[in-house]
């Protein structure tokens, strides 16, 4: 049974990096397992985890295409319209609230 390389908080070897830190430099892991194993130490809990990845095999980022885009714009739009009133909420409408705002709270609306 291999065990993966444990680093502490800032202290992981060049090299290595975090799945955002990939993607923020346009990469992605590309089907390579994890590397090695970041923790961050707190107090009277079990320590933060964060897996690593090795740069020198991730693969570029593949580009978004003209379906993908639409696919993403209509997801955003479903999310946008409200379960009660129908009515397109011009936002993101909360998933704790499950309607727009104004048919939450219909008593706090502004009387100007």
């Amino acid at each position: 049974m291999s065990s993966l390389p444990v680093y502490r908080w800032r202290l992981a070897p060049p090299g290595y990096a975090t799945f955002r830190q990939l993607r923020a430099q346009g990469l992605r892991p590309g089907g390579q397992d994890v590397a090695a194993v970041l923790e961050r130490p707190r107090k009277r809990r079990g320590p933060l985890v964060a897996y690593l990845y090795r740069v020198d095999r991730a693969k570029p980022v593949r580009p978004m295409t003209p379906a993908r885009w639409a696919a993403l714009g209509k997801a955003n739009a479903a999310q946008q319209v409200c379960s009660n009133c129908r009515q397109d909420a011009g936002y993101r409408i909360p998933p704790s609230l499950g309607m727009c705002v104004t048919c939450a709270y219909p008593e706090e609306q502004c009387a100007a």
